[in-house]
């Protein structure tokens, strides 16, 4: 993968081209950031670039032998880590052409693609004591072309404590020229131990134009639309591409929150209930996006109230809804719906009961909507 195929991060590509001219690699480094806004891809361009025989300015040839062979995902001192199902296979190596198949395909992808397209039955995956052996054994072996080793770690946070432990010696003294690149969500799950051997690369939401154009490019989005879904996914790739796949009506979100939003202030019990079931009967997925759509409302509702529509990144249905919904967000609620709905996300990630928690949510949206 070339830098030219990331989706903006454009501070972040000059940053990692920089650090490669000048010879100034860290040995360790932790991608930290949601996985939408490209870690993976960065790591894999970034990876390239160091390989690459006759690099630009501002690019891998992408043509030399070892651009050819990162491409596709077969050099021979690249090493690939990532979570994998226990019970099919206790190292990544057994899924080498899942993953594979998978990059070529979408390199933005999250740990839920992932999981499905290994296992049919979804259970978790997670990086084994037997993967830790397998990565000191490959790293000790001498480079084949006489260059960089890199060993690419997705998802460190989900190694067990065994494997965590038997990789800080070599994290803290590793073989001549290795590298380590681990791409992470949420690294306060990785040992301390392991978080202060790395040097944190923060990966930011992509920019806003950036993203924009990429989805009015693949998807043939008219600019406002393509705009308000930006807005919506704030900078994610994954977030604003699921939101389009996930709907067959695109504006399925938008109207589960109208009705939600109506009946609500109507007091509507039975409504309220009706609404709750509806939800909870549909997939994890829609449901967190649903939510997600929620949260991005009432942040529009807000910026609506107090800049008027100059920063909105709405549609034209949702900006006629906007038009009476909006005086019901105010700095005497909005807090609280921020954070109903953020607990919501949260427990619909770790199974909770989605009846209970979405008639929950309706009794909460009925309180905070009539304390505008």
């Amino acid at each position: 993968m070339q830098f030219k195929d990331v989706i903006g991060q454009s501070e972040l590509k000059k940053d990692f081209i920089r650090e490669i001219k000048q010879g100034k690699i860290a040995h360790a480094q932790l991608f930290m950031g949601p996985l939408g806004n490209g870690g993976l891809p960065l790591a894999l361009a970034f990876t390239q670039y160091l390989f690459c025989k006759n690099p630009s300015d501002t690019d891998s040839c992408g043509v030399c032998p070892s651009c050819l062979k990162v491409q596709d995902l077969q050099h021979p001192d690249v090493h690939f880590v990532y979570p994998v199902v226990q019970i099919i296979s206790k190292v990544s190596g057994s899924f080498s052409s899942d993953w594979r198949a998978q990059i070529k395909e979408e390199p933005y992808f999250d740990a839920y693609s992932w999981t499905k397209r290994i296992d049919p039955k979804e259970r978790k995956p997670i990086i084994g004591t037997e993967e830790s052996n397998e990565i000191i054994r490959k790293l000790n072996l001498k480079s084949y072309e006489g260059g960089y080793k890199v060993m690419l770690i997705w998802l460190p946070e989900e190694m067990n404590s065994t494997c965590s432990n038997k990789l800080l010696k070599i994290l803290e003294e590793p073989p001549k020229d290795t590298l380590f690149l681990l791409i992470s969500e949420d690294p306060s799950k990785l040992l301390v131990t392991i978080q202060s051997r790395t040097q944190f690369i923060r990966i930011p939401k992509i920019e806003s134009e950036q993203l924009t154009q990429e989805l009015m490019t693949s998807f043939q989005l008219e600019k406002t639309q393509a705009e308000s879904i930006t807005a919506f996914s704030e900078g994610n790739y994954i977030q604003a591409r699921e939101f389009l796949k996930e709907s067959d009506d695109k504006g399925i979100y938008r109207e589960q929150f109208i009705q939600l939003m109506r009946t609500s202030y109507k007091k509507d019990v039975l409504g309220m209930m009706n609404w709750a079931d509806e939800l909870s009967t549909t997939g994890k997925e829609r449901q967190k996006l649903f939510i997600q759509y929620a949260l991005h409302m009432f942040r529009q509702s807000l910026l609506s109230n107090y800049m008027g529509d100059v920063l909105l990144r709405i549609s034209s249905e949702e900006e006629q809804f906007l038009k009476n919904f909006a005086p019901f967000i105010s700095g005497n609620n909005i807090r609280e719906f921020i954070e109903t709905f953020d607990d919501a996300y949260y427990h619909i990630d770790r199974n909770a009961n989605a009846r209970i928690l979405f008639t929950q949510m309706c009794f909460q949206t009925m309180r905070f909507i009539h304390q505008a």
